[in-house]
Parts: C-alpha cells; structure tokens; sequence
C-alpha cells in the first residue's frame, strides 16, 4: 500500500507546482461526467512539462498509477483514477502561439478551446472541432478521447485537425510523435509491420470510429502518422504537454436552417442525403429534448443544418437550396447571429437535459455516443428504439447525425443489484446490435470504463490483443490511466451511486423535483460543467464565484461532488460537520443562476442552506448570521424605538463603525448602509389621502429592505401602480378573525386588537440564506396566518425586491412542503412589472425616452424571469440591455467577513463596466437593493428601481 505522507513529500520535493492529497482535491476529482467514480490519492497541478516528467518520475519510483485530466467532461470514466491525478487547467493552460499565415497553433493540453477560438477569430482562423462543452472542454482532453463536435461533417475530428504533439512517457521518455514514424517508441515500428494485414481489413470504415487504438493511423498509407495513432487513446499511452494543431478558414457568414421532421427516424433518414450540399453540420434532436418548442418550426424531431458562406446572401442561398433538396414537414431559415446562437444552445444544452425524462425520473450516460455509417442510421435507430422497449428502458436519442454519432441518455437504475444486472445485458445487446450495422461502440467520447470491456464484440480478441500489445510498448509498467480502454475494469463495477445511501436523508426542504430525496438531488449533477464557464453571454449567470476565483471547488459541479462524497462518506468522512463542504460553499453567493443555467437544474443556494442548517445544528454561527441573518429582526426593533437616527449617527463614526463591523463579521471594506430615516410603512400609514379608485386590488409587499433601507422604491411603486388605476394595499400586521377583510393595514377592530397576534409579513430571506431553516420556518408560518385573508381573495402581492420575491416563489412553497397555504402564496407573487402586465394591461407607461443600463438581478433572471421587465422598459422607451451576471453583493454574501475580494471581482465581471461604458444620459437600473448598494460604495452611482424610473418620469409629465 502506498504511504501517503512519503508520496507527499516526494512529489512536493520535485514539482515546483501545486501538490494537493487533502480531502477536498480528492472528493472534487473522484468523478467526471460519466457513471464512475475512483478514488484517487492527490492531485498534482505541474507548471510545465518538467513538472510533468518529475511527477510521472515519483509516481513510477512509488508504483503510483497516474491519470492525465483536463476540464473533467469525459462521459466514459476516462478522467478519473486511483492514483495522482495530473490537472492541467491550472498552469498548463496556454495559447504558446497562433501563425495564421500557416493556420497553426501551438497550445498546452489545459486550454480551454473557446479560448483558442477566440484567439483565432480575428484572422478568420477556428478550430474545427466544437463539442457541445466547448467552453470549458480542455484540447488536451480533445486529443486524448478525439472529439469532434457539430462540425465535424465539414472540419472532421480532433486527430484530422493534428499535426504534431509532445508527449513524455511513463518512464520519462520526451518524444514529438508526428508522421513518418516521428517520436514513435523503440518497438512499435516492429509490432505494426507485422500485423500490416490486420491493420488494413480489421477497422471499420466510419467518420466517427473512435473506439479503440488508432494503430490503422501507422499503416504506410495513412503515413504512418504517430500523432494521430496517439489521437482517442485517452492517456494511457503517453502525457501530453503541448500540441500543434491545424486550423480552418472560417465562414464569412453562416446561415442555419432548421428542418421539422415528424421524428427522429425521418430525421436521421433525411440527414445522409444532405451531405452532397457539403454543410457544416447536420445535428439531429427530437421533441422531447426541448424545453420549449416556440421557437423552432412544428415537428416532432429537427434537423439544425448549418451552411456557410462569404455573404449572409450566399449563406442564406446555401441553406435555402439545403431547405429544398430536404423532405421537410417545415423548415427555418436564420440568419441573424444573435437568434443562431439561441438555437445553438438548445442543441448544446442537450447533455444535460437528456439526465431528465419527462417524468422527472433520472437518465445516465454509458452509450451515449455509438456510431453508425450514416446510411444506415434510421434503420439503426428503429433497432435501437425496439431494444430499449425489450428491455423496458427510455432514453432520447440526439446528436450528429450528419456522421451517424447518436447520443442517448438512458434511463438505467444503477441503485440496484437488478438495475445494474439490466444495465450489464442491455449493454452487451446494445454493443452487439451497434456492430451489426456496421458501427463502432464510441464516436465520440471514448471507451474508458464504459465500453472497453465489449471491444471484442466489435474488433476481435486478436485486434484487442494488439490493442494491449500496443498499449505495452508505450506504457510497459501499466502506469498510465490503468483500467481504461485496454485490461478494463468491467463496465459494471466502480458506479458512482454504489456508496450514496439507500435510505432518504433527513432533510429540512422537500426537494419536489426529486421526490423529496437529498441524494437524488446532488446526483443531478452529471458532470458537464456548464458552470465551469470563465465568461458568460447574454443574461446568465451561473457560477459567478467560480470565474472570479477559477478554483474547481467554487463552481457548482465542484461543490455538487463535495456533498456526494459528503454522503458516500468515504473520503468526506464527517458528514454535515464536514469543513471541507463549508468552505467550499462559503464562496457559494446564493445566486440562483444555477437553477435556471445549469443544464439539470441544480439548486446550489438551496443545498447550501440545507448544509448550513444541519452543520450550525446545535453550533455556535458566525457572527454574520446573527447579525445579518436576523437583519429583519434588528431593523424592525430599531424602527420601533425610533433610534435609525441615532444607529446613522454611530455608524459614521469611524472607529465605532470598525468595532462594530469586527464584532458583526462584516468586511472591513464595507460601509454600513444608512436606515431610512421613515420605514415605508409609517409612510403609508400617514398619507391622508391614499388613492381608493375602482381597479383591481393589488396588495404591495413590504420587504425588509424597501421598509428600512429603500423606502423610496415603496414610494415610487405606489405612485406607479395608482397611476395605472390599480388599488394598492398592505399585508396585514394583524391575524384578523375569520373572514376579515383586507384593507390598507391600518383598519382594526377592537375585538381583533384583544385576540389577534401582531407581527409583520417576512420572505425568510435571510434566514434562508444563511441556513437557519427553523427559524425560517417560524417566520413563514406567521406570514402565512397573517396573510389568509389575502389567500382567501384573488389580489396578487407585488414583491419589489427580486430577492423577496424568489424565495417567496421557490424557497418557501419548498421549505414548507407540508404546508399547502406556501404553495398558494407563491403562486400569488408577482414582479412589478408583472403586476403591470396582468393587471393593468391597457395602461401606457409614461415616456422615458432613454439608454438604460445596469443589470438583471440575478434571482429575476433564474427564477423570476425578466420578460414582462424587458417590455415594460420598452414601452418606455428605455433602450438598451441590462447585463447579466451577479453583481457579487448577493444580500449578505458580500459584507461578510473575508468575501470583498470575490465580491468585487464578481461586480467587475459585468456590472460594473456596463455602467462605466454607458451613456452619458443612461439610466441605471438596479432593481435589487444588494445591486444599488454595489454601484454605491464600488463605483459611487445611484442605481434605481424600475419603479422609481418610472415615477420620476410620471412626475416630469405633470
């Protein structure tokens, strides 16, 4: 056995980057995006290809295995091991040169392609291959599986788009593999002269066989090309360290038609008779992969065929004479950029929509990428589609069907000795049915663990003894990735649910999309990363911390593996108490993008308070918990004793405010925001004539921060909201007898006065946030009593603060489960634009007439949604988009203690520079109050509410 502290120090002593073996590099890199995990011993981050053969020098001098790893996307397990893992997207992660008089590049295996991409678009130049997680997919983990991508039907796979690599051996060999024989091993010359006749009648002739060895790659005629050979072999040969690549002349201009089909087989029947029109992509999906169908032509299954051009006319040209060589049921032309990459996503967004079925039950990779000749694929696909029913399964199949590649995730029960006996049949069924067209088990993705095992049903035992010849010749002491793609472990072992417990987790949420199982909850997420993104378009948002920090452990993948092996309880050995689970949520800013980016749904925010609430159970919390956590509770005393004069006047003291920030757990960069002088309520209640009129009653919620700290928002929305002819209200302060009436928080019977309990309505918030989840609890329920008159009508509650309005939708409906009053107060929360929308629908807002700028607030954005927002700006003549991302206040993420840096640089991602590259004359709009407060104290500008835009704008018509 090897002795961990010894390896340590052995590998710390001879690389100079980083050596990790604790708890947390280990939890974070047991799994990749497929169903099996390993454990292995440590990480090492080398800075160079010295680090690399000093590394592979200890592991060999140890007996280590050791397993190369680049943004950890690989379906078949490929990317996980037992021993050290190599990461390579800390340092090794470069663009070392770009020659577009050559079209060539020279890249470290850690570059992550989109990176590559954008350095050579500028000269017209890409590179041809474009998996779906081409923005946080590695070119490393490109050459070690050869993936290929949409375009691969026009620019072929990764080994196509090779022409020399550097690799160093196990036993430290530093060869430039290359063709002609260049940087091949002493023995492998010999080992393929003598199986020339095997070579060139045993592979089959397919676009996308990736299965195996590429060995055919060394046979004369092929050039004897050893980088290509070297393509597909998944780490276990040699270590990359650096590759030069061939790249292509991009389109001028790109024209995508989408072609309706009424399923998937005439889909896939159609795709093989539009390759003579020479497109760029022929993808394939059906119907029951997309979310909402609104915007593609009506069908059952389409086609996305992409042609390019030098002008947007000789594009469009092309995908229409595409259009009319089809048999179509309908079909879209676009060629509009912004509208293509909104289509794009759908089909992107595929590998992790496919982890669900319609039911909600889960689906998992292991065939997610067989191949067959692209003449034969509907035929396939109706063989495939018989088997999955004989077998009682479900999955969906996608993918390039241009090439034959289907990806298809299958509904498998890998919980149970039954399920998995099923998932082993179907597999052996599957890789014999895939062979008997013609085809190979990978066309994209690899072997590794997943299908290695059924080689021999496609090649022979001969051919994958050749295989592991070859393997041996590289690799004579098996170091390298052991267990993949040749002497496999067998493709039912290793599962990464086997550890997770069986029994439900006593949980305070109900997780209603997951049938109230915390397990299956962190099982949703698969692995692909999305959320690994270092930069985001449009209004997305997820994982704000993890590009402000590029640290695995803070995106929610990384933190999604920590709480599984929180459960699995093998390397995370205690629990909820663990402190590697705390610290990799305490960058966790609660944002939400998760839930509405993230492929499968993942709910990092809640998992996060779910974690806190049982890690704090019984436990001292840190000072910003009960300061900023009870902040209703501090805010609304104050207010009651009439002191926000007085807590003002202390806070801009200095030293007091230092003292108090120390003991609070607040950021010592942080200012103290002021209390509004008036709460909004003591407003309302002494304005002498409120507005009765004849519309619909609206009742206006009073969040805690427009009640103590913006009651100018209040203000202003009630100004709006009259002006649109509605009649505005307030919740109670009173538990009225049954059947009281709602009226303006101020009328009160005596009799109410002596029974009722008094008490304001609360979203939770912040007790949400920071895990105090029975206090939550108590809090809801007061709300909810205080609101059943409300229930009992059918007046909306209009929640300004997009924060308040979230939990109210999501977070209460899901804490209080057993509760069904929580369900019926969500589905009564509107935004205030909303409001407007539904209720006031022949209202004209008045004219702004001005550039706005600023951004959505992320719980809008994720759970909320923006739309009715983006046309109420316009019908006021606000133009312009606001910017996605977080601003990185996120309540009280931002003024806690030991968060300012990753909170400024989260509001220097977007927020920020959209204000400063604004017009002179742009509003700027911050609808939450943690935005407002950001502008504030980062860059000195007054950010405002829709509402109060709009109500200033009422006041200049008057």
């Amino acid at each position: 056995m090897t002795d961990q502290r010894e390896l340590a120090a052995a590998l710390r002593e001879a690389v100079r980057g980083e050596v990790d073996l604790g708890v947390t590099a280990r939890a974070l890199t047991t799994m990749d995006a497929s169903n099996y995990r390993r454990i292995p011993l440590g990480v090492v981050a080398p800075r160079d290809a010295d680090d690399v053969a000093a590394a592979l020098s200890v592991c060999q001098e140890h007996g280590v295995p050791v397993v190369p790893r680049g943004g950890g996307t690989s379906i078949a397990g490929q990317a996980t091991g037992t021993g050290v893992v190599l990461d390579f997207t800390r340092h090794m992660n470069r663009l070392l040169s770009l020659d577009p008089e050559a079209g060539t590049a020279v890249v470290q295996p850690g570059l992550v392609l989109d990176r590559l991409q954008e350095a050579a678009a500028p000269h017209g130049l890409r590179f041809g291959p474009d998996p779906s997680t081409h923005s946080r997919c590695t070119l490393g983990g490109m050459i070690g599986n050869n993936a290929c991508g949409s375009h691969s039907v026009a620019w072929g796979t990764t080994a196509d788009n090779v022409r020399t690599l550097s690799v160093i051996t196990a036993r430290g060999g530093r060869l430039r593999p290359g063709p002609g024989w260049a940087g091949a091993p002493a023995g492998l010359r010999e080992l393929v002269e003598g199986e020339l006749a095997r070579l060139r009648t045993g592979f089959p002739d397919l676009p996308r066989r990736i299965s195996g060895y590429a060995v055919d790659a060394l046979l004369p005629e092929n050039r004897a090309d050893v980088a290509r050979s070297l393509c597909g072999s998944e780490g276990t040969l040699a270590v990359l360290t650096e590759a030069e690549l061939t790249l292509v002349r991009a389109p001028r201009a790109r024209a995508l038609a989408v072609l309706a089909y009424a399923d998937e087989s005439g889909a896939a029947q159609a795709a093989a008779g539009l390759l003579p029109y020479r497109p760029l992509t022929v993808e394939g999906m059906a119907a029951d992969l997309v979310p909402s169908a609104a915007d593609l032509p009506r069908g059952g299954a389409w086609l996305f065929v992409e042609a390019g051009g030098d002008t947007e006319a000789e594009a469009r040209a092309g995908a229409e004479s595409i259009v009319r060589a089809a048999d179509v049921m309908n079909a879209l032309v676009v060629t509009d950029p912004a509208r293509q990459r909104a289509l794009w996503r759908i089909r992107e967004d595929a590998s992790g929509t496919a982890t669900r079925m319609p039911d909600s039950s889960e689906a998992w990779p292991g065939w997610e990428d067989c191949a067959v000749p692209p003449a034969r694929l509907g035929d396939y696909l109706r063989d495939f589609r018989a088997l999955l029913a004989e077998h009682g399964l479900r999955g969906t199949p996608y993918g390039h069907f241009g090439d034959g590649c289907i990806h298809v995730r299958i509904d498998f029960d890998l919980l149970t000795e039954p399920g998995v006996a099923r998932f082993r049949r179907f597999s052996e069924e599957l890789a014999d049915l895939v062979v008997a067209h013609g085809g190979s088990l990978s066309g994209e993705h690899g072997d590794g663990q997943a299908r290695a095992e059924l080689l021999p049903r496609m090649y022979g035992a001969e051919t994958v003894a050749l295989f592991e010849r070859v393997k041996d010749v590289w690799d004579p002491d098996g170091l390298l990735n052991p267990g993949m793609l040749v002497r496999p472990a067998p493709l039912d072992t290793g599962l990464r649910f086997s550890p997770l417990p069986r029994e439900p987790v006593d949980v305070a949420f109900g997780y209603p999309a997951d049938a109230g199982d915390f397990s299956a909850a962190v099982r949703r997420c698969v692995g692909v990363a999305k959320c690994r993104t270092t930069s985001v378009s449009g209004s997305a948002v997820m994982c704000p911390s993890f590009r402000a920090t590029g640290e695995e452990e803070h995106s929610t993948r990384g933190r999604a593996r920590l709480l599984h092996e929180m459960l699995a309880g093998e390397v995370v050995t205690d629990g909820w108490r663990s402190t590697e689970v705390r610290d990799a949520l305490d960058l966790c800013l609660s944002c939400k993008g998760c839930r509405s980016d993230c492929p499968v749904g993942v709910d990092m925010a809640t998992y996060k308070a779910e974690f806190l609430h049982h890690h704090y159970a019984g436990r001292r919390r840190p000072a910003a918990h009960y300061t900023m956590g009870w902040l209703p509770v501090w805010l609304s005393w104050a207010a009651r004793t009439r002191t926000a004069g007085a807590a003002n006047a202390l806070a801009s003291v200095r030293p007091l405010a230092r003292l108090a920030k120390r003991l609070g757990g607040i950021a010592e960069g942080r200012e103290i925001p002021r209390l509004a002088a008036e709460p909004f309520s003591r407003w309302w209640r002494r304005r002498r004539t409120p507005a009765a009129g004849e519309g619909p009653l609206v009742v206006l919620w009073p969040d805690t921060f427009t009640e103590h700290l913006s009651p100018s928002v209040g203000r202003a929305a009630v100004r709006v909201l009259e002006a649109a002819g509605l009649r505005v209200a307030l919740p109670p302060t009173l538990r009225p007898r049954p059947g009281g009436r709602v009226g303006d928080a101020r009328s009160r019977s005596a009799l109410s006065l002596l029974t009722a309990r008094r008490g304001r309505v609360c979203c939770g918030l912040t007790y949400i946030s920071t895990g105090q989840l029975d206090r939550a609890r108590a809090v809801l329920r007061r709300t909810l009593d205080l609101l059943e008159p409300v229930l009992a009508t059918d007046a909306p509650l209009v929640v300004l603060e997009p924060s308040c309005a979230a939990a109210l939708r999501t977070d209460a409906p899901e804490l209080l489960h057993d509760d069904p009053r929580a369900a019926q107060l969500a589905a009564r929360v509107l935004t205030f634009a909303e409001a407007l929308e539904r209720h006031a629908p022949g209202w004209t807002p008045p004219a702004v007439n001005r550039p706005v700028t600023g951004q959505t607030h992320c719980h809008q954005h994720a759970v909320l949604g923006d739309a009715p927002d983006r046309r109420l700006r316009a019908a006021a003549g606000l133009t312009g988009e606001l910017a996605g991302g977080c601003c990185g206040l996120a309540g009280d993420f931002g003024f806690e203690e030991g968060h300012y840096d990753v909170s400024r640089a989260c509001a220097e991602e977007q927020l920020l520079p959209s204000v400063r590259e604004a017009p002179e004359d742009a509003v700027v709009q911050a609808d939450g109050f943690s935005c407002r407060t950001q502008l504030e104290q980062l860059e000195g500008v007054r950010g405002r509410h829709l509402a109060e835009i709009l109500a200033q704008a009422l006041d200049d018509e008057a």
